[in-house]
Protein backbone atom coordinates (compact mmCIF):
# COMPACT_ATOMS: atom_id res chain seq x y z
CA UNK A 1 0.00 0.00 0.00
CA UNK A 2 1.30 3.31 -0.93
CA UNK A 3 0.54 6.01 1.99
CA UNK A 4 1.15 9.66 2.11
CA UNK A 5 1.16 11.58 5.47
CA UNK A 6 0.19 14.92 5.98
CA UNK A 7 1.81 16.97 8.75
CA UNK A 8 5.28 17.25 9.86
CA UNK A 9 4.57 17.35 13.77
CA UNK A 10 5.16 15.06 16.64
CA UNK A 11 1.74 13.26 16.20
CA UNK A 12 2.75 12.50 12.48
CA UNK A 13 6.41 10.66 13.50
CA UNK A 14 4.05 8.64 15.82
CA UNK A 15 1.68 7.61 12.68
CA UNK A 16 4.59 7.82 10.59
CA UNK A 17 6.25 5.25 13.01
CA UNK A 18 3.36 3.15 13.26
CA UNK A 19 2.82 2.72 9.92
CA UNK A 20 5.99 1.78 9.07
CA UNK A 21 5.68 -1.43 10.83
CA UNK A 22 2.95 -2.66 8.62
CA UNK A 23 3.73 -5.53 6.30
CA UNK A 24 1.17 -3.98 4.14
CA UNK A 25 2.90 -0.62 3.38
CA UNK A 26 5.03 -0.31 0.34
CA UNK A 27 6.18 3.27 0.10
CA UNK A 28 5.02 5.85 2.68
CA UNK A 29 5.46 9.59 1.29
CA UNK A 30 5.25 12.59 3.22
CA UNK A 31 4.45 16.21 3.12
CA UNK A 32 6.62 17.71 5.75
CA UNK A 33 10.76 17.15 6.36
CA UNK A 34 11.02 15.47 9.87
CA UNK A 35 14.42 14.21 11.04
CA UNK A 36 12.65 11.52 12.94
CA UNK A 37 10.80 10.21 10.66
CA UNK A 38 11.26 6.36 8.96
CA UNK A 39 12.35 6.26 5.60
CA UNK A 40 9.91 8.27 3.26
CA UNK A 41 9.69 9.76 -0.30
CA UNK A 42 9.36 13.80 0.63
CA UNK A 43 6.38 15.62 -1.64
CA UNK A 44 6.29 18.79 -2.35
CA UNK A 45 4.30 20.73 0.17
CA UNK A 46 1.26 22.59 -1.38
CA UNK A 47 -2.39 23.41 -1.40
CA UNK A 48 -4.95 20.97 -1.55
CA UNK A 49 -5.09 20.74 -5.56
CA UNK A 50 -1.07 20.45 -5.45
CA UNK A 51 -1.58 17.12 -3.01
CA UNK A 52 -4.59 15.58 -5.31
CA UNK A 53 -2.16 16.03 -8.02
CA UNK A 54 0.55 14.45 -6.46
CA UNK A 55 -1.28 11.55 -5.38
CA UNK A 56 -2.69 10.65 -8.37
CA UNK A 57 1.19 10.85 -9.65
CA UNK A 58 2.51 8.22 -7.33
CA UNK A 59 -0.94 6.44 -7.45
CA UNK A 60 -1.53 6.79 -3.43
CA UNK A 61 -4.08 3.79 -1.84
CA UNK A 62 -4.34 6.26 1.03
CA UNK A 63 -3.60 9.49 2.63
CA UNK A 64 -3.58 10.04 6.26
CA UNK A 65 -3.97 13.70 7.72
CA UNK A 66 -2.62 14.88 10.95
CA UNK A 67 -3.03 18.33 11.46
CA UNK A 68 -6.81 19.99 10.90
CA UNK A 69 -5.99 22.59 8.97
CA UNK A 70 -6.48 20.87 5.67
CA UNK A 71 -9.77 19.11 6.88
CA UNK A 72 -10.93 22.55 7.59
CA UNK A 73 -9.63 23.51 4.20
CA UNK A 74 -11.30 20.72 2.65
CA UNK A 75 -8.23 18.58 1.49
CA UNK A 76 -10.55 14.88 2.20
CA UNK A 77 -13.06 16.53 -0.24
CA UNK A 78 -10.81 17.03 -3.49
CA UNK A 79 -9.28 13.41 -2.15
CA UNK A 80 -12.47 11.82 -2.16
CA UNK A 81 -13.19 13.78 -5.63
CA UNK A 82 -10.06 12.21 -6.98
CA UNK A 83 -11.29 9.14 -5.84
CA UNK A 84 -8.36 8.70 -3.35
CA UNK A 85 -9.53 7.34 0.25
CA UNK A 86 -8.40 10.01 2.88
CA UNK A 87 -8.63 9.36 6.56
CA UNK A 88 -9.64 12.18 7.93
CA UNK A 89 -13.53 13.92 7.29
CA UNK A 90 -14.34 16.34 4.63
CA UNK A 91 -14.63 20.00 5.66
CA UNK A 92 -18.51 19.72 6.56
CA UNK A 93 -17.56 17.00 9.26
CA UNK A 94 -14.70 19.31 10.06
CA UNK A 95 -17.03 21.56 11.41
CA UNK A 96 -17.14 19.55 14.66
CA UNK A 97 -13.65 20.94 15.72
CA UNK A 98 -13.38 24.01 13.00
CA UNK A 99 -16.85 25.52 14.64
CA UNK A 100 -17.90 25.33 18.31
CA UNK A 101 -21.29 26.81 17.72
CA UNK A 102 -21.63 23.84 14.93
CA UNK A 103 -20.55 21.10 17.74
CA UNK A 104 -23.32 22.32 20.45
CA UNK A 105 -25.78 22.21 17.77
CA UNK A 106 -24.59 18.50 17.06
CA UNK A 107 -24.84 17.67 20.70
CA UNK A 108 -28.12 18.99 21.11
CA UNK A 109 -29.48 17.23 18.38
CA UNK A 110 -27.78 13.94 19.18
CA UNK A 111 -28.90 14.57 22.90
CA UNK A 112 -25.58 14.40 23.67
CA UNK A 113 -24.40 15.27 27.29
CA UNK A 114 -22.57 18.82 27.21
CA UNK A 115 -22.86 22.03 29.39
CA UNK A 116 -25.48 24.70 29.16
CA UNK A 117 -24.16 27.44 26.28
CA UNK A 118 -25.35 30.17 24.54
CA UNK A 119 -24.28 31.49 20.95
CA UNK A 120 -23.26 34.49 20.61
CA UNK A 121 -22.87 37.00 17.10
CA UNK A 122 -20.20 39.98 17.43
CA UNK A 123 -23.01 41.69 14.51
CA UNK A 124 -26.04 40.84 16.15
CA UNK A 125 -26.42 44.17 19.10
CA UNK A 126 -29.16 42.13 20.73
CA UNK A 127 -26.71 39.17 21.40
CA UNK A 128 -23.74 41.42 22.08
CA UNK A 129 -25.94 42.55 25.37
CA UNK A 130 -26.84 38.94 25.95
CA UNK A 131 -23.36 38.39 25.79
CA UNK A 132 -22.38 41.08 28.36
CA UNK A 133 -25.10 39.21 30.87
CA UNK A 134 -23.98 36.36 30.98
CA UNK A 135 -20.30 37.28 31.15
CA UNK A 136 -21.29 39.35 34.73
CA UNK A 137 -22.59 36.16 36.29
CA UNK A 138 -19.04 34.72 35.90
CA UNK A 139 -18.41 30.87 35.93
CA UNK A 140 -18.36 30.73 32.04
CA UNK A 141 -16.12 29.69 29.61
CA UNK A 142 -15.74 32.35 26.90
CA UNK A 143 -14.74 30.06 23.33
CA UNK A 144 -14.26 31.70 20.28
CA UNK A 145 -16.13 29.67 17.73
CA UNK A 146 -13.74 28.89 14.96
CA UNK A 147 -10.05 27.52 14.69
CA UNK A 148 -7.63 29.51 17.63
CA UNK A 149 -4.28 27.69 17.53
CA UNK A 150 -5.64 26.52 21.00
CA UNK A 151 -5.45 30.16 22.58
CA UNK A 152 -9.05 30.85 21.81
CA UNK A 153 -10.83 29.57 25.09
CA UNK A 154 -10.82 31.78 28.30
CA UNK A 155 -11.94 29.69 31.84
CA UNK A 156 -13.61 32.55 33.85
CA UNK A 157 -14.82 32.28 37.59
CA UNK A 158 -15.91 35.80 38.33
CA UNK A 159 -17.57 38.38 36.18
CA UNK A 160 -14.77 40.53 36.19
CA UNK A 161 -13.00 37.92 34.35
CA UNK A 162 -15.33 37.29 31.89
CA UNK A 163 -16.27 40.47 30.79
CA UNK A 164 -11.88 41.42 30.40
CA UNK A 165 -12.11 38.07 28.19
CA UNK A 166 -15.25 38.78 26.00
CA UNK A 167 -13.26 42.06 25.25
CA UNK A 168 -10.07 40.13 24.36
CA UNK A 169 -12.37 37.52 22.27
CA UNK A 170 -13.29 40.68 20.07
CA UNK A 171 -10.00 42.54 20.43
CA UNK A 172 -9.12 41.76 16.51
CA UNK A 173 -6.69 39.27 17.56
CA UNK A 174 -8.57 36.25 16.19
CA UNK A 175 -9.84 37.57 13.45
CA UNK A 176 -13.10 35.81 11.62
CA UNK A 177 -12.63 33.05 14.20
CA UNK A 178 -14.19 35.36 16.79
CA UNK A 179 -17.48 36.61 15.06
CA UNK A 180 -18.97 33.64 16.77
CA UNK A 181 -18.31 33.03 20.42
CA UNK A 182 -19.70 30.20 22.73
CA UNK A 183 -20.36 30.92 26.28
CA UNK A 184 -20.43 28.00 28.29
CA UNK A 185 -21.13 27.06 31.83
CA UNK A 186 -18.70 26.00 33.51
CA UNK A 187 -17.70 22.47 35.00
CA UNK A 188 -15.99 20.76 37.13
CA UNK A 189 -14.11 17.30 37.26
CA UNK A 190 -11.15 16.12 35.70
CA UNK A 191 -10.45 15.81 31.96
CA UNK A 192 -10.49 12.68 30.16
CA UNK A 193 -9.67 12.42 26.44
CA UNK A 194 -11.65 9.59 23.84
CA UNK A 195 -10.87 8.18 20.82
CA UNK A 196 -12.90 6.66 18.32
CA UNK A 197 -12.86 5.48 14.76
CA UNK A 198 -15.86 5.84 12.24
CA UNK A 199 -16.31 4.40 8.63
CA UNK A 200 -19.49 7.35 8.27
CA UNK A 201 -21.75 4.22 10.43
CA UNK A 202 -19.69 2.57 12.97
CA UNK A 203 -17.51 3.39 15.46
CA UNK A 204 -14.94 1.59 17.26
CA UNK A 205 -13.18 2.19 20.36
CA UNK A 206 -9.47 3.52 21.25
CA UNK A 207 -7.75 3.45 24.72
CA UNK A 208 -8.75 6.82 27.03
CA UNK A 209 -5.62 8.82 27.69
CA UNK A 210 -5.09 11.82 29.38
CA UNK A 211 -3.15 14.93 28.62
CA UNK A 212 -1.02 17.74 30.31
CA UNK A 213 -2.47 21.25 29.05
CA UNK A 214 -0.64 23.53 31.31
CA UNK A 215 3.19 24.75 31.07
CA UNK A 216 4.03 24.14 34.54
CA UNK A 217 4.07 21.51 37.26
CA UNK A 218 0.29 21.26 39.39
CA UNK A 219 -1.72 22.55 36.16
CA UNK A 220 -0.23 26.08 36.24
CA UNK A 221 0.51 28.87 34.06
CA UNK A 222 -0.60 29.16 30.41
CA UNK A 223 -2.10 26.92 28.32
CA UNK A 224 -0.16 24.96 25.78
CA UNK A 225 -0.59 22.32 22.43
CA UNK A 226 0.30 19.49 25.56
CA UNK A 227 3.20 18.69 27.76
CA UNK A 228 2.47 15.36 28.19
CA UNK A 229 0.17 12.23 27.57
CA UNK A 230 -0.70 9.08 29.08
CA UNK A 231 -2.31 5.78 28.20
CA UNK A 232 -4.73 4.50 29.51
CA UNK A 233 -6.81 6.79 31.91
CA UNK A 234 -7.85 5.24 34.68
CA UNK A 235 -10.87 7.40 35.34
CA UNK A 236 -12.34 5.11 32.07
CA UNK A 237 -12.02 1.31 32.07
CA UNK A 238 -13.03 -0.41 28.65
CA UNK A 239 -16.28 -1.08 29.45
CA UNK A 240 -17.20 2.60 30.44
CA UNK A 241 -15.06 3.86 26.84
CA UNK A 242 -17.65 2.00 25.50
CA UNK A 243 -20.46 3.59 27.62
CA UNK A 244 -18.72 7.08 26.37
CA UNK A 245 -19.14 6.04 22.84
CA UNK A 246 -22.80 5.05 22.95
CA UNK A 247 -23.69 8.41 24.60
CA UNK A 248 -21.31 10.74 22.29
CA UNK A 249 -19.45 9.11 19.29
CA UNK A 250 -22.04 6.90 17.69
CA UNK A 251 -24.59 9.82 18.44
CA UNK A 252 -22.65 12.37 17.33
CA UNK A 253 -22.00 10.24 14.21
CA UNK A 254 -25.43 9.44 13.26
CA UNK A 255 -26.54 12.75 13.05
CA UNK A 256 -23.86 13.72 10.52
CA UNK A 257 -24.86 10.72 8.37
CA UNK A 258 -28.31 11.68 8.69
CA UNK A 259 -27.12 15.13 7.72
CA UNK A 260 -25.86 13.84 4.65
CA UNK A 261 -22.08 14.84 5.88
CA UNK A 262 -20.47 11.55 7.05
CA UNK A 263 -17.67 11.56 9.68
CA UNK A 264 -14.64 9.21 8.10
CA UNK A 265 -11.57 9.42 10.67
CA UNK A 266 -10.82 9.78 14.26
CA UNK A 267 -13.39 11.15 16.63
CA UNK A 268 -11.81 12.87 19.75
CA UNK A 269 -14.16 13.52 22.30
CA UNK A 270 -12.49 16.08 25.10
CA UNK A 271 -14.34 14.75 28.46
CA UNK A 272 -15.03 16.68 31.50
CA UNK A 273 -15.99 13.72 34.17
CA UNK A 274 -18.48 15.84 36.11
CA UNK A 275 -20.28 15.02 39.49
CA UNK A 276 -23.04 14.08 37.04
CA UNK A 277 -21.05 12.24 34.94
CA UNK A 278 -18.95 12.71 31.41
CA UNK A 279 -20.13 15.80 29.78
CA UNK A 280 -18.35 16.88 26.85
CA UNK A 281 -16.06 19.99 26.15
CA UNK A 282 -15.10 20.02 22.59
CA UNK A 283 -14.40 17.69 19.72
CA UNK A 284 -11.38 17.53 17.60
CA UNK A 285 -11.84 15.62 14.38
CA UNK A 286 -7.89 14.03 14.57
CA UNK A 287 -5.73 12.28 16.87
CA UNK A 288 -4.19 14.47 19.49
CA UNK A 289 -0.81 15.73 19.91
CA UNK A 290 0.84 14.65 22.34
CA UNK A 291 -2.00 11.85 22.76
CA UNK A 292 -1.02 10.40 19.79
CA UNK A 293 2.31 9.46 20.70
CA UNK A 294 1.16 6.69 23.97
CA UNK A 295 -1.66 5.56 21.75
CA UNK A 296 0.87 4.23 18.60
CA UNK A 297 3.23 2.94 21.21
CA UNK A 298 0.47 0.44 22.53
CA UNK A 299 -1.07 -0.04 19.26
CA UNK A 300 -0.34 -3.83 18.89
CA UNK A 301 -1.62 -4.62 15.32
CA UNK A 302 -1.15 -3.55 11.92
CA UNK A 303 -2.56 -0.18 11.50
CA UNK A 304 -3.60 0.65 7.92
CA UNK A 305 -6.45 -1.39 7.57
CA UNK A 306 -7.77 0.36 10.39
CA UNK A 307 -7.22 3.82 8.38
CA UNK A 308 -7.96 2.69 5.31
CA UNK A 309 -10.95 0.72 6.49
CA UNK A 310 -12.50 4.26 7.95
CA UNK A 311 -11.09 6.09 5.28
CA UNK A 312 -12.98 3.68 2.83
CA UNK A 313 -16.05 3.11 4.51
CA UNK A 314 -15.66 -0.18 5.72
CA UNK A 315 -13.72 -0.85 8.90
CA UNK A 316 -12.71 -4.22 9.97
CA UNK A 317 -14.98 -6.46 12.11
CA UNK A 318 -13.84 -6.11 15.68
CA UNK A 319 -11.64 -3.17 17.59
CA UNK A 320 -8.12 -2.31 17.00
CA UNK A 321 -6.10 -4.46 19.48
CA UNK A 322 -3.63 -2.52 22.32
CA UNK A 323 -0.91 -3.90 24.19
CA UNK A 324 -2.08 -4.80 27.63
CA UNK A 325 0.55 -2.04 29.21
CA UNK A 326 1.02 1.54 29.91
CA UNK A 327 2.68 4.75 27.74
CA UNK A 328 3.53 7.81 28.86
CA UNK A 329 4.75 10.72 26.69
CA UNK A 330 7.11 13.79 28.23
CA UNK A 331 7.08 17.04 26.06
CA UNK A 332 10.47 19.06 25.71
CA UNK A 333 9.62 22.43 25.27
CA UNK A 334 11.79 25.38 23.84
CA UNK A 335 12.59 28.19 25.72
CA UNK A 336 9.93 30.88 25.86
CA UNK A 337 7.12 28.46 24.63
CA UNK A 338 4.08 28.96 24.57
CA UNK A 339 4.51 32.66 23.57
CA UNK A 340 7.71 31.76 21.53
CA UNK A 341 10.32 29.40 20.73
CA UNK A 342 13.76 29.09 20.75
CA UNK A 343 15.27 27.80 17.51
CA UNK A 344 18.81 26.61 16.63
CA UNK A 345 19.64 24.87 20.19
CA UNK A 346 21.75 21.98 20.16
CA UNK A 347 20.06 18.82 21.16
CA UNK A 348 21.77 15.65 22.31
CA UNK A 349 20.78 12.59 21.29
CA UNK A 350 20.73 9.79 23.79
CA UNK A 351 20.76 5.56 23.16
CA UNK A 352 17.36 4.21 23.71
CA UNK A 353 16.03 1.00 23.93
CA UNK A 354 13.21 -1.17 22.79
CA UNK A 355 10.51 0.07 25.64
CA UNK A 356 11.48 4.37 24.73
CA UNK A 357 10.55 6.07 21.59
CA UNK A 358 11.19 9.65 20.95
CA UNK A 359 9.34 11.49 19.03
CA UNK A 360 10.10 14.96 16.94
CA UNK A 361 7.84 17.72 17.05
CA UNK A 362 9.92 20.58 16.09
CA UNK A 363 13.31 19.91 15.19
CA UNK A 364 16.14 20.31 12.04
CA UNK A 365 19.33 18.97 11.27
CA UNK A 366 22.08 21.61 10.31
CA UNK A 367 24.49 21.05 7.33
CA UNK A 368 27.02 19.15 9.92
CA UNK A 369 24.00 16.79 10.64
CA UNK A 370 23.47 18.37 14.34
CA UNK A 371 20.03 18.00 15.54
CA UNK A 372 18.50 21.41 16.44
CA UNK A 373 15.44 22.81 17.92
CA UNK A 374 13.06 24.36 15.22
CA UNK A 375 9.61 24.41 17.18
CA UNK A 376 7.82 25.45 20.39
CA UNK A 377 7.43 21.50 21.47
CA UNK A 378 10.50 20.15 20.69
CA UNK A 379 10.41 16.24 21.46
CA UNK A 380 7.92 13.58 23.52
CA UNK A 381 9.91 11.39 24.74
CA UNK A 382 7.63 7.95 25.15
CA UNK A 383 7.63 5.10 27.00
CA UNK A 384 5.72 1.99 27.79
CA UNK A 385 5.78 -0.14 30.67
CA UNK A 386 3.70 -2.71 32.50
CA UNK A 387 2.61 0.03 34.67
CA UNK A 388 2.05 3.91 34.58
CA UNK A 389 4.24 4.04 37.39
CA UNK A 390 6.85 2.13 35.40
CA UNK A 391 6.15 3.50 31.88
CA UNK A 392 6.29 7.16 33.68
CA UNK A 393 9.75 6.08 35.01
CA UNK A 394 11.09 4.98 31.92
CA UNK A 395 10.32 8.25 29.99
CA UNK A 396 12.19 10.58 32.88
CA UNK A 397 14.65 8.70 32.52
CA UNK A 398 15.13 8.89 29.00
CA UNK A 399 14.12 12.52 29.03
CA UNK A 400 17.66 13.46 30.74
CA UNK A 401 19.86 12.06 27.59
CA UNK A 402 17.86 14.32 25.29
CA UNK A 403 17.73 17.48 27.06
CA UNK A 404 18.85 20.74 25.41
CA UNK A 405 20.06 24.02 26.81
CA UNK A 406 16.42 26.31 27.87
CA UNK A 407 14.16 22.97 27.95
CA UNK A 408 10.67 23.19 29.58
CA UNK A 409 9.95 19.86 31.01
CA UNK A 410 7.12 19.15 33.25
CA UNK A 411 8.26 17.00 36.50
CA UNK A 412 4.11 15.71 37.42
CA UNK A 413 2.83 13.98 33.75
CA UNK A 414 1.14 11.17 34.97
CA UNK A 415 1.53 11.84 38.34
CA UNK A 416 -1.85 12.18 39.47
CA UNK A 417 -2.27 8.10 37.97
CA UNK A 418 -0.15 6.64 40.28
CA UNK A 419 -0.74 8.97 43.58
Amino acid sequence: MKVILVGGGGREHALAWRMAQSPTLTTLFTTHDNPGFPAAERLRNGDATALVAQAKQVEADLVVVGPEAPLADGLADALIAAGIPCFGPIAASALLETSKAFAKEIMDAASVPTAAFIRVDQTDPASVVAAKERCARGNVAVKVDGLAAGKGVFVCVTGEEALSALDEAWSGRFGDAARFLVLEDLMTGPEVSVFGLSDGERVVSLPSAQDHKRIFDGDQGPNTGGMGAYVPCPLLDRDEVEAVLDAVHRPVVAEMARRGTPFRGVLFAGLMMTPDGPRVLEFNVRFGDPECQPLMMLWDEDILPWLYGAASGELPDGRPSFADEHACCVVLASAGYPETSTKGVAIPEADTHEQVTVFHAGTTRDSAGQLRTNGGRVLGVTARGRSIRDARAQAYAAVDGWRFEGAQVRTDIAAQAID
